[in-house]
């Protein structure tokens, strides 16, 4: 089966789609845009994106897309997410005045540039894909953060391991379809929802999953595309496909402008 990811071989993504979906064809896709474009187009069965991680926080243009665009999270999965100093060989660390990553895998690695001043952090798109970059173009005074399998694809020198903030730094990914469809022991929930702003809205919204004791994992707000101070927010639960849960949604309904069920998936 093929599975769109974003990012190059040697990713996490790609890592993590081959634990989700053993035996699976992977095809690299250079935007996030583009892995849900292959994905509602049906060039693609399926697609693995990061949707947060425990140190940086959530991925937000994921948050977005996954509300702008017509997909069903189908399962989720956590990714023990070591980054480590990846150079050409024969380059020294004290030879390096720049690392390339993604921003968020940068953002996981403050102590490191903290700690190397002299160092300048430098936003790439991918995290294997700037390995590829430095390799590829043989840059002396660089290097990138990715994965220790990042290094043996490209051929560099890892330079320093674990270079993480915390040793337990995890990123969530959501395996996507186009249709929806709930696995068995399906125990989690993702949805998004608008509220009006009016005193009392989000009390409303969350009083109906306290009155049935169904627990918020989650819940955090995002500014909605052309309406300036107005939100979206986004909430995870624990129950599935239950008559409960359906209860709590049909409530949510009665209080909120949009309410769109992301996914109903077995939680990791």
């Amino acid at each position: 089966m093929k599975v769109a990811i974003q990012g190059e071989p040697g990713s996490f993504s790609h890592e993590a789609a081959r634990r989700m979906v053993p035996g699976c064809a992977i095809v690299p896709c250079a935007r996030s845009v583009e892995v849900f474009d292959r994905l509602e187009s049906g060039a693609v069965p399926a697609a693995v994106i990061p949707i947060e991680n425990s140190l940086a926080g959530s991925v937000t243009e994921h948050m977005d897309l996954l509300l702008a665009r017509d997909v069903f999270i189908q399962r989720d999965f956590h990714l023990r997410i070591v980054h480590n100093l990846i150079a050409a060989r024969g380059v020294k660390k004290t030879d390096l005045r720049r690392v390339l990553s993604h921003p968020v895998a940068l953002d996981q690695c403050r102590d490191f540039f903290d700690t190397n001043p002299r160092i300048q952090a430098t936003p790439f798109y991918d995290t294997a894909g700037s390995v590829k970059h430095v390799i590829e173009t043989g840059l002396l005074d660089a290097a990138g953060i990715a994965s220790r399998h990042a290094a043996s694809v490209y051929k560099g020198r890892i330079l320093a391991g674990g270079i993480e903030d915390d040793k337990r730094n995890f990123t969530r990914f959501f395996l996507l379809r186009r249709k929806k469809r709930v696995l068995p022991r399906a125990n989690k929930t993702s949805i998004a929802f608008g509220l009006k702003n009016v005193p009392g809205a989000l009390h409303k919204a969350l009083r109906v999953f306290a009155d049935r004791d169904i627990s918020l994992s989650k819940i955090e707000s995002r500014p909605i595309r052309g309406r300036p101070w107005e939100y979206v927010f986004y909430a995870d639960f624990l129950r599935g496909d239950d008559k409960l849960a359906r209860g709590a949604l049909l409530q949510l309904g009665t209080v909120a402008d949009m309410v769109k069920v992301l996914g109903i998936y077995p939680g990791a």
